[in-house]
């Protein structure tokens, strides 16, 4: 969810949007223009790209209405703005009129640093839009979307969807709305499974909770149907390695409740829960193998082998074995 700073009325003279997330860049310019819209229906919208913003523009634009009109003016982009108006905005910054909120979305970055500067220095209010890279932060914001639509989703099920879905913040969004616009009560797991079975069953991460449960054949199933999907290979020896790891760190820590093993090895408080699961009929030799599976795997992925798939499907069956070795004992 976008970020927003203490000052956190929408009608401010000033809005400046900062970021490279282009759902949350959005949502910046929707929340102030219907902020506007509530306090005047008839609220002229003015959205521009940086070719359209000539310089003297902006002085037409934020000049009084003969009726008084509220305005809401967006600049995209502004990050690529020509140096004259550039100076042109700045100016208004300065002084800005009454009944016009200017919406400034700009990168981020040190192009147009002048004018994030003015912005800042001006008291513009500011919405943090930063891309999402990260899986902690995608999964942060499908809890957020939740929360917003006041709807509770057990922390498996935010996971499932994150997994199911990828990156995409739009698709991601899109998916909350429908679960919570379709399912009463709680959303699990199990929902989850249900609205988006063939995305879940090609996410690697499924491969991997497979692999070190040591389910070879369902496995071998999610391994294949991902690749056909077109999930990256490499995404699938990630996973492994992170599904490999966690049985490792777990199986070598002190006993205690999830919650004090979640602050000692970093996982939330459920995935210890589901890994304890997983972790039956591993051994300490077992894990060493798997961890060489999945070295050999990754370099077979990354243009060591000729056959990616062939490297992916020889680390599955190793580690499946390797997550059995214990039982036999």
């Amino acid at each position: 969810m976008a970020r927003k700073n203490a000052s956190d009325d929408p009608l401010a003279p000033v809005t400046l949007a900062v970021g490279q997330e282009e759902l949350l860049l959005d949502r910046a310019v929707r929340e102030v223009v219907a902020a506007a819209k509530a306090a005047d229906a008839d609220t002229d919208v003015r959205d521009l790209t940086p070719d359209q913003l000539q310089p003297g523009t902006l002085a037409e634009l934020v000049s009084p209405s003969l009726f008084a009109e509220r305005k809401v003016v967006v600049v995209r982009d502004a990050q690529d703005l020509s140096a004259d108006t550039v100076k042109d905005v700045k100016a208004y910054l300065s002084s800005p009129a009454e009944e016009i909120t200017l919406v400034l979305l700009h990168a981020g970055g040190a192009k147009g640093k002048g004018l994030l500067d003015a912005a800042r220095k001006a008291g513009a209010r500011e919405v943090a839009c930063p891309k999402m890279t990260k899986p902690a932060d995608r999964l942060a914001f499908v809890r957020g979307e939740f929360r917003t639509a006041g709807r509770s989703a057990t922390p498996e099920a935010c996971q499932a969807l994150v997994d199911a879905i990828g990156s995409d913040l739009r698709e991601l969004a899109s998916a909350v709305t429908q679960l919570v616009a379709d399912v009463g009560g709680t959303i699990d797991e199990a929902v989850v499974g249900r609205y988006y079975t063939g995305r879940a069953e090609a996410s690697s991460f499924t491969v991997a909770d497979r692999a070190v449960e040591g389910r070879t054949a369902e496995a071998l199933e999610a391994l294949r149907w991902s690749l056909s999907t077109g999930v990256a290979p490499v995404l699938i020896t990630s996973a492994l390695a992170q599904g490999v790891r966690a049985i490792g760190k777990l199986s070598s820590a002190r006993g205690g409740r999830p919650a004090d093993l979640a602050r000692e090895l970093g996982m939330p408080p459920w995935k210890i829960d589901r890994v304890r699961q997983q972790m039956r009929g591993w051994t300490p030799d077992g894990v060493s193998v798997a961890l060489r599976a999945v070295a050999e795997a990754d370099a077979g992925v990354k243009g060591g082998g000729d056959d990616p798939e062939y490297a992916l499907e020889k680390a599955v069956v190793t580690i499946a074995r390797a997550a059995r070795s214990g039982r036999r004992a």
